[in-house]
């Protein structure tokens, strides 16, 4: 098995494709080993000391090391992690929680200018995202404002709110002239 990396815009999280199908839909994240427990991929590599959080997209993992902590001292230990994991063949969520860890939509579609912001997110900006390691999830709309939560490389990342600001908002202002703003929410 060949993992392939690939840095992302924030320099703490590196992006690792293992050449296979991560997640069968939706993502997860994993801020904690506490959290992961759905997954016994991002339970493993929160073994590896200095690991911060772990993202699970569609063909990759994305990982974000810790203050401190050097890229040469984490990555080859990472990349033993998802090896194995993947050559035993191991599920990346276990089966009675994988049902949890699909996204679900709680805002109501029946909102057409919603529907809107979500279809633009959908189509041209989460595969962008997706490719620096990232994920940008809609969160709600109120009065003009759009609130995003950033996941994975793209939480925390330097970059993230000059890709809001000038990516994002003028893409939804463009696109829907009932946005007036986008926001990051936590």
């Amino acid at each position: 098995m060949f993992i392939q990396t690939e840095q992302t815009p924030n320099p703490a999280s590196l992006k690792f494709l293992p050449g296979c199908e991560v997640m069968l839909s939706g993502v997860a994240e994993f801020l904690n080993a506490e959290g992961a427990a759905p997954s016994p991929l991002a339970l493993s590599l929160f073994n590896v000391s200095g690991v911060q959080s772990v993202f699970l997209g569609q063909d990759f993992i994305t990982i974000t090391k810790k203050d401190g902590t050097q890229w040469p001292d984490l990555k080859p230990a990472i990349l033993g992690v998802i090896m194995d994991h993947f050559t035993q063949g191991l599920p990346v969520i276990s089966g009675e929680h994988a049902a949890a860890h699909k996204e679900t939509a709680a805002i109501d579609e029946a909102d057409p200018i919603i529907r809107q912001i979500k279809e633009i997110l959908e189509t041209r900006v989460r595969p962008v995202v997706a490719q620096d390691g990232g994920d940008i999830v809609f969160n709600s709309f109120e009065n003009g404002v759009v609130y995003l939560q950033m996941r994975g490389a793209c939480a925390g990342c330097p970059s993230s709110t000059m890709t809001l600001k000038a990516g994002i908002e003028n893409l939804l202002r463009h696109f829907v002239p009932e946005v007036i703003e986008v926001r990051a929410v936590n």
